[in-house]
């Protein structure tokens, strides 16, 4: 018996000895890509945009689609571009916030994910022109002193108030320099007009040393709403935030706020959300500008990792990150009137059930959002994915990988930033995209998804 066991540890000790190529390989795979000097992404013979409509949009790359899933019959014509800060190397090009389509533009955000010196910048988009133009450069508008924290992210939404300024919040890079260290005091609310590019803090640290990661606007009473994230552990848990911009004055500041996303409604002002809950399924409180007060629980129970406006029928859709383990992203309409919500339907069409962003089109008729926000929705082809809300139907608009890869360099892995413009023609996503050179995404890119009319019927 010991000659047994002392031949099975000789063996496991061999083992370990031997090395591990897989590993390896994937180590040296990692440290080739750290190395890799900053290639700032460009578009063939120097073009700042390209514009493709390929009948290999409507093919499915090799997996398998869902069961009820449709695949477009008309491809879109897709325009592409990069966002053109990107002119050094960050830590990580990215964009974690949910852009707006208004006044026949497109606004977005990206960051390089940087800290404790990050930067951050939002762009407007002109369709006609396709041109991008910078009108907020964080830095420029914090004036911080060198080695003071700066945030390296965006990760709120943007919004349109009825004074035609946009605003956002922001949100840091590393989780460990939200601290006295760099002199951190909080997150800030910010403005910006968006004709003429100026921009000004509204706040700072509304909700003392905590990030604002999420956000929404009410634009008529000029109220911002935010989900905060503490600083450090020492500084407690998720609060709400409701902040008048107007007056500069914090209405309400209670803890187990929203992590992720909110539900409003613009016919009431109220606003809803699942105290303290990410993803999973939970029961709704609702807060009411009119009242005051703090939120009170109501009877409805769905998901929210994210949610559309409210539509002209007085629904707002939302997309849970899955109902339980095991289960799936699942869509629900939630009815501002009645304050009930209904389970209708799998968002899914592959494998990919991770959703940030979801929009519906001015009628409330169609839905639009893209799985796999976090990286991987190229594993399913990158879906673009229109949702039927009469007929229940999930239908792909267009695959994007690997044309892009294949043709640009550029392989379009997950978004957090998807918009509808008001005439229902045209869907602006704004990528994380994989060139190749970093362990993760490296750079951030623009689609404009021209959808056809036919595949958008009334």
């Amino acid at each position: 018996m010991r000659l047994l066991f002392g031949l099975v540890a000789a063996f496991l000790v061999a083992c370990a000895l031997i090395p591990n190529s897989s590993a390896q390989d994937a180590k040296k795979k990692r440290a080739k890509k750290a190395e890799t000097p900053w290639v700032t992404p460009t578009l063939p013979d120097g073009k700042s945009v390209v514009s493709d409509v390929a009948d290999d949009f409507l093919k499915a790359p090799g997996m398998v689609l869902r069961d009820g899933v449709t695949v477009a019959k008309t491809p879109p014509r897709v325009d592409f571009l990069f966002y053109p800060c990107q002119t050094y190397k960050a830590k990580i090009w990215s964009n974690w916030g949910d852009g707006l389509a208004a006044n026949g533009k497109y606004y977005s955000s990206i960051g390089d994910h940087d800290a404790p010196e990050g930067n951050a910048f939002v762009y407007e988009y002109d369709p006609e022109s396709m041109v991008l133009r910078l009108i907020a450069n964080l830095r420029e508008i914090l004036q911080l002193m060198m080695g003071w924290y700066t945030p390296g992210k965006i990760h709120s939404r943007l919004d349109m108030g009825k004074d035609g300024n946009l605003y956002f919040s922001t949100h840091r890079g590393s989780t460990t320099i939200t601290t006295d260290k760099y002199h951190y005091k909080g997150d800030w609310i910010i403005r910006v007009d968006p004709k003429s590019a100026k921009a000004e803090v509204v706040a700072q640290g509304p909700v003392p040393k905590h990030c604002l990661p999420c956000s929404v606007l009410d634009p008529d009473r000029l109220i911002f709403y935010g989900g905060t994230a503490p600083g450090s552990k020492d500084e407690g848990v998720v609060h709400f935030l409701a902040y008048d911009v107007q007056n500069r004055k914090v209405l309400c500041d209670v803890p187990d706020g929203p992590a992720r996303y909110m539900i409003f409604a613009r016919s009431t002002g109220k606003i809803y959300y699942t105290p303290g809950k990410e993803n999973m399924v939970g029961d709704l409180v609702c807060f009411d500008p009119a009242k005051g007060g703090t939120p009170y629980p109501i009877k409805a129970h769905l998901g929210l990792r994210s949610a559309t406006q409210e539509t002209p029928d007085g629904l707002v859709y939302t997309v849970s990150k899955s109902l339980k383990k095991g289960s799936g992203a699942t869509i629900f309409a939630f009815n501002t009137k009645t304050e009930t919500a209904e389970e209708i339907g799998e968002a899914a069409v592959a494998s990919n059930e991770y959703i940030t962003s979801i929009d519906a089109d001015a009628t409330g008729r169609y839905l639009y959002y893209i799985p796999g926000a976090h990286g991987g929705a190229q594993r399913d082809g990158t879906p673009v994915v229109q949702f039927d809300t009469k007929t229940r139907q999930r239908k792909v608009l267009a695959f994007l990988h690997p044309y892009y890869k294949d043709k640009y360099g550029a392989a379009l892995i997950g978004t957090f930033s998807t918009a509808v413009d008001p005439k229902g023609d045209k869907l602006y996503v704004t990528w994380n995209i994989d060139r190749g050179l970093t362990r993760n995404w490296d750079c951030c890119g623009l689609t404009v998804i021209h959808i056809p009319e036919s595949e958008r019927p009334r």
